[in-house]
């Protein structure tokens, strides 16, 4: 008799159906959710009220007729454009200044051929680094940075930094395990140091790669500059939560308009430049 063995790929599938079924049976049995309920008279009357505001219907001067407000705007699209710069290349820097020793093949010497008593140890502490920068999400780092300091951009783009740290910092370092390891053991053998063998060895294979995450977490910060803005880290976060307590809809067409151009460019710039990196 042929025995059935379960492949890890199709335990994992059947796993991830068993989740999504077991969801819908919390959700309309156990929790009792009706999806008729978000679509009665009074909340379609609301959403109404609403949209209508966001275009500016039955309001006297809505904000996009006026110059100063797209002025104000315009300022803080820069604002914001600026945040996600600094967060990302201080992300960067801090990845690319420890991924090195969070190599699982430079921590057991396979890769440069000089296994340190100490390599393991540099791997836990930077690794559990990674973790729990990326742990913490933006808005809890915002929230810590933005009471430490004052409000402004630089708190924010800190508190951007520290969450996409963890994560291009793994990313890098997975980088670097899938490295061919030939060409940097023959620089080892020669005699090169670590920062040599990062800088003439690992940089050029890896900096394709290490640029491409670097252009797709950028995407990611930008779009994240509004949610840390709604704790007082600046831009346009930052206005749109102003604008939503005092019921400025049309104030936050506008701002939405500009976030999406943002959104946008960002997302261009980034297609372009790894174009030009493949």
């Amino acid at each position: 008799m042929k025995k059935f063995k379960l492949s890890f790929v199709t335990a994992s599938v059947y796993a991830l159906l068993l989740l999504m079924v077991g969801s819908w049976v919390s959700i309309f049995v156990v929790e009792k959710a009706s999806l008729s309920l978000l679509f009665t008279e009074k909340n379609l009357f609301y959403a109404s009220k609403f949209f209508k505001g966001l275009l500016g219907i039955d309001e006297e001067s809505p904000a996009f007729l006026n110059a100063g407000n797209w002025k104000n705007a315009l300022d803080l699209t820069i604002e914001t454009l600026v945040m996600s710069v600094m967060a990302t290349g201080f992300a960067t820097i801090a990845a690319l200044l420890t991924v090195v020793p969070a190599a699982r093949n430079v921590a057991d010497g396979s890769l440069t051929l000089a296994k340190k008593w100490h390599g393991w140890l540099s791997f836990g502490v930077v690794r559990g680094g990674y973790i729990f920068s990326r742990a913490v999400p933006e808005l809890v780092w915002a929230m810590i940075i933005i009471f430490i300091f004052k409000p402004g951009i630089l708190p924010g783009a800190i508190a951007l930094a520290l969450h996409n740290f963890g994560i291009l910092g793994k990313l890098f370092a997975e980088v670097i395990e899938d490295l061919d390891s030939r060409p940097i053991r023959n620089l080892s053998s020669s005699g090169a140091g670590r920062f040599q063998l990062f800088l003439y060895g690992v940089l050029p294979a890896a900096l394709p790669r290490f640029l491409t995450y670097i252009l797709y977490r950028w995407e990611v910060i930008m779009r994240t500059t509004i949610v840390v803005g709604f704790v007082g880290a600046g831009g346009l976060g930052q206005q749109f939560k102003l604008s939503m307590s005092f019921f400025h809809y049309t104030d936050i067409t506008l701002l939405l308009f500009f976030y999406l151009l943002l959104v946008f460019a960002a997302d261009y710039i980034s297609e372009k430049a790894r174009i030009f990196i493949k």
